[in-house]
C-alpha cells in the first residue's frame, strides 16, 4: 500500500464515547482514558497536529431520547452537552500525559469551554494544542461522524483517523460472521452501494465532496494510532475517492 501514503502532519481522530467506557459500558473507564490520552500525546509529540471529535454514546445518544418519547431536537442537545463531557475529561488526561489541550465547543457554554472557529481550531493546533471540537456540529440532526468530517475540512486536516473496536471496514460485521473479510481499500462510493454502514450517509457524502481520507483502525491495540500516522496504513482501512 505505498502508493497510498500522504502526509499526515495534521489529523482529526474521531473517538466514539463507547470507547471511553471499555468493558464498564457506561461513562468513562479511567485506564481507557488515561489510555488513549496517551497514545494521543504519542503522536503529539512527533510535533504533528491533532484535532478530537468525540462522541457521547458513554453517557447518552439523541436516538435514546427519541426513542423514549422525547423531543428529537431536545434529545441532540443533550447529546451535545455529553460530549462536552467526555472532551473535559479528555482534556485532564491529556495534561496528565503531559500534553496541552483545548476545548473548543459548538454550543455556547461560558467558563467551560471557548466558543469553536475554524480560526480558533488553527490556532490551537499551531500552538501545539489538542483541539478538542465538542457539542458536535451545534446543530440536532446530525451525527458526530458528520462533525468529524466538517471539522476536519474546516481545519484542514490531511486525513481523518475514525477509532473503532474493529481493525477496519470488513463486507459485514466481523463480530458475528468470522468469514467476513477486511477492505484495505476502499472507496466512498462503494461504501454507500454496498450499505456498509461505517458512518452515515451525510458524513460519507460530505468527505468524498471533500476528498477527505479516512482511516478507520482499532484504537483498543496499543500503539496502532502511532503507527498508522507513521504509514502502516495496512493495519486500518483507507477510504478514498478511488482505488
Amino acid at each position: 500500500m505505498n502508493e497510498f501514503k500522504f502526509a499526515m502532519n495534521r489529523i482529526l481522530l474521531k473517538i466514539s464515547g463507547e470507547a471511553l467506557a471499555g468493558e464498564d459500558h457506561f461513562g468513562i473507564n479511567p485506564d481507557v482514558l488515561d489510555r488513549v490520552a496517551g497514545e494521543i500525546v504519542s503522536v503529539l509529540n512527533e510535533g504533528r497536529q491533532i484535532a478530537v471529535v468525540m462522541g457521547a454514546g458513554n453517557f447518552f445518544r439523541g436516538e435514546m431520547g427519541v426513542k423514549g418519547g422525547m423531543d428529537r431536537v431536545s434529545s441532540d442537545q443533550m447529546g451535545m452537552i455529553a460530549t462536552l463531557m467526555n472532551a473535559i475529561a479528555l482534556k485532564d488526561a491529556i495534561s496528565r500525559a503531559g500534553g496541552e489541550a483545548e476545548v473548543l465547543s459548538a454550543i455556547e457554554i461560558g467558563p467551560v469551554a471557548k466558543n469553536y472557529s475554524p480560526e480558533l481550531g488553527r490556532e490551537a493546533l499551531a500552538g501545539g494544542k489538542v483541539a478538542l471540537c465538542a457539542a458536535g456540529t451545534g446543530n440536532p440532526f446530525f451525527t458526530t461522524d458528520t462533525a468529524g468530517i466538517l471539522r476536519a475540512l474546516e481545519l484542514e486536516c490531511d486525513a481523518m483517523f475514525k477509532a473503532t473496536k474493529v481493525d477496519g471496514v470488513y463486507d459485514k460485521d466481523p463480530v458475528t460472521n468470522p468469514d467476513a473479510k477486511k477492505f484495505d481499500v476502499i472507496t466512498y462510493d462503494e461504501i454507500v452501494k454496498r450499505d456498509l454502514g461505517v458512518m452515515d450517509l451525510t458524513a460519507v457524502t460530505l468527505a468524498k465532496k471533500g476528498n477527505l481520507p479516512i482511516i478507520v483502525f482499532d484504537m483498543g491495540t496499543r500503539g496502532t494510532m502511532y503507527r498508522v500516522v507513521n504509514g502502516e496504513i495496512e493495519l486500518g482501512t483507507l477510504i478514498k475517492s478511488s482505488r
